[in-house]
């Protein structure tokens, strides 16, 4: 059974199969909806129901109370219709312009970065060419049905090959086999260009970037077409990691800021050791930018990384320093292990 899902105010309609999720079915139509993990951890896709009814998969309860579903409202990523549906959410312009496309590629190069991080560059086919968004991800394909979701790190017009960068997780299914079993000229399937963490290029406003670990990837992406378009936007990347060696590309970062006009460059470490010698700024790295920035009223931010460290920074950046709620741009990288929290 297919139900019509009707999206206000824009009026836009799109068709929703009864055994899929009303996100699923509006990526397939173009519409543009605001999402992220696609699995009821981040919150981006929540919105309102104002006619019909829906089921909600397994999902984070902070994410969507009891209270929050009682009072009509969705996260559309784990939402299946019963009926007909209207739903209120705000649309994103410019997510649904580059087709969702599932394509097998060749991994180019393995690269290892840091104990814990490995780059691999992946080689689309001859006739192929993928076009998406500075700041959006993949979704690889496993054997057993599962999906795992990866960043681009490199800015669209550097797409000779595309960039990810992964960090080991102990008994991860997906990375486990990157770390120990995965070779150069492996064939991986994928399925992308996806989310709707990318540059609003329509805003002149200076831009704090806020990375913590791997979630560095889509930042790198964000400011390599920037740099790329000449955008004159002051920026200032915030990139935490817990010692100084979790901040596997910061000499790229310096030369950033050396050449790149209205560039700046804050590394953060939470946890650094006596012999790592470390004499930059420590503690959290939101809290980095809210010494720094106490008033964000005329910024935008991009933020990306740890839950905790997405949420932390919303919290605070929109409460205490001003930063309008809809200036806040985000990518948590949730995992299995945070759906279950």
């Amino acid at each position: 059974m297919t139900f019509q899902v009707t999206v206000q105010p824009s009026g836009h309609q799109f068709a929703c199969d009864a055994d899929e999720t009303v996100l699923t079915a509006a990526i397939r139509a173009g519409i543009g909806l605001p999402y992220g993990c696609k699995n009821g951890a981040c919150g981006s896709c929540k919105g309102k129901i104002l006619a019909g009814s829906v089921t909600h998969s397994r999902h984070q309860e902070k994410t969507l109370t009891p209270l929050e579903e009682q009072q009509g409202f969705s996260l559309f990523c784990c939402a299946t219709p019963h009926s007909d549906l209207t739903i209120e959410a705000r649309e994103v312009q410019g997510a649904g312009d580059f087709p969702v496309k599932k394509l097998p590629s060749r991994v180019a190069k393995i690269e290892r970065v840091a104990d814990d991080v490995i780059l691999i560059s992946l080689q689309l086919p001859a006739a192929e060419r993928m076009q998406y968004r500075a700041g959006q991800y993949i979704e690889f394909l496993l054997k057993d049905g599962k999906r795992r979701s990866y960043s681009m790190a490199n800015a669209p017009h550097l797409d000779d090959h595309l960039t990810l960068h992964i960090r080991h997780l102990p008994g991860g299914l997906f990375t486990e086999h990157v770390f120990n079993t995965m070779k150069e000229r492996d064939i991986l399937r994928f399925e992308g260009p996806l989310g709707t963490f990318f540059l609003r290029e329509d805003s002149d406003k200076p831009m704090v970037l806020l990375a913590s670990g791997t979630g560095f990837a889509p930042i790198k992406a964000i400011i390599e077409h920037a740099a790329d378009k000449k955008l004159a936007r002051p920026m200032t990347l915030y990139w935490g990691g817990r010692r100084p060696k979790d901040l596997y590309m910061h000499a790229l970062c310096e030369e950033w800021a050396r050449t790149i006009p209205g560039f700046k460059y804050v590394p953060v470490m939470s946890d650094a050791l006596p012999e790592d010698g470390w004499s930059g700024r420590s503690g959290f790295v939101h809290q980095a930018v809210l010494a720094d920035l106490p008033d964000l009223s005329g910024y935008q931010v991009y933020a990306c990384g740890a839950p905790v460290m997405v949420d932390s920074a919303k919290r605070d950046f929109v409460a205490q320093c001003g930063l309008p709620e809809e200036e806040f741009y985000a990518d948590a990288f949730t995992t299995e292990a945070d759906l279950a929290k």
